[in-house]
């Protein structure tokens, strides 16, 4: 049986804090998954966005901003596993391998939809250019499921022949007939079910693990749970599921990633903000 930890939308982009990569890279380090899954929206890509061209808000963003954000934000979470996996190594120590892989959301697609829009940044812009690869994840494009352990995972999945974001976990269940754990919504929901074999399947929708409040939303949509998952005994699709919120991580890892994670990475300053609620 496998242990899975799927890190939902952090939506990286310069200027957000930060700090809580440095409580969930410890987290990773100590539980030590078999698989760690990114699930989309790692960065936000703000400079591409078509939504708020020419407003005041737009002003002054630039492509190699963005991907310098998402760039350094993932040299941050990787940089205490790799440590961890050098020293394992190094002494001799139980092996421990992590399967990485990333399913890239609508906001990594924003490079690939710019290309399509503008020919001339053909061969100039790419989703390359986040070092996901460098890094040894597996990467799957925008809207292409993988399989893990019977567990199906996708930045959103489709309903319909317009392809329209399946919006509840018990939507995912009814129409898709699997585990399935997806990012893109704020806030999270959950259901559960069985196949006609006994077998027990779960449908996540978890789309919020980040810090920053977003500006498109009011204080009440911004009061979203944030946090990512654990999936314990993860076998041909059936698991136990552990939330664990920003809020839990902070409390458990944050003098230590000041002391320890901050010395490693420079420029590492709590920012002050709060997580969410530990359920």
């Amino acid at each position: 049986m496998a242990k899975h930890i799927v890190l939902p939308d952090m939506q990286i982009r310069p200027g957000v804090p930060l700090e809580h990569i440095d409580w969930i890279a410890q987290y990773i380090v100590d539980k030590k998954p078999d698989v760690l899954v990114i699930i989309g929206d790692w960065a936000d890509m703000p400079s591409l966005s078509s939504y708020d061209v020419g407003t005041k808000s737009f002003e002054g963003r630039k492509y190699r901003d963005d991907i310098l954000a998402a760039n350094d934000a993932l040299q941050r979470l990787m940089a205490p596993i790799e440590q961890e996996l050098e020293r394992i190594d190094r002494r001799h120590l139980k092996t421990w391998k992590l399967r990485k892989i990333v399913t890239l959301g609508n906001h990594e697609y924003r490079i690939e939809r710019a290309v399509e829009t503008d020919r001339k940044l053909e061969g100039l812009i790419s989703t390359k250019d986040l070092f996901f690869e460098q890094f040894g994840f597996e990467v799957y494009p925008f809207l292409q499921p993988v399989v893990v352990d019977g567990v199906v995972y996708c930045h959103y999945f489709c309903s319909g022949v317009m392809g329209r974001p399946i919006t509840t976990a018990k939507a995912l269940l009814t129409k898709l007939h699997q585990s399935c754990f997806a990012g893109h919504q704020q806030d999270r929901d959950i259901a559960y079910g069985k196949k006609a074999d006994g077998t027990r399947i779960t449908g996540i929708i978890c789309g919020a693990c980040y810090l920053h409040d977003e500006n498109y939303l009011n204080p009440q949509t911004n009061n979203v749970w944030r946090g990512l998952y654990q999936l314990n005994e993860v076998d041909h699709g059936q698991l136990d599921e552990m939330p664990l919120s920003l809020r839990y991580l902070r409390e458990r890892y944050e003098r230590r990633s000041r002391q320890g994670l901050g010395r490693l990475l420079p420029g590492t300053r709590p920012s002050g903000e709060s997580g969410e609620n530990q359920s």
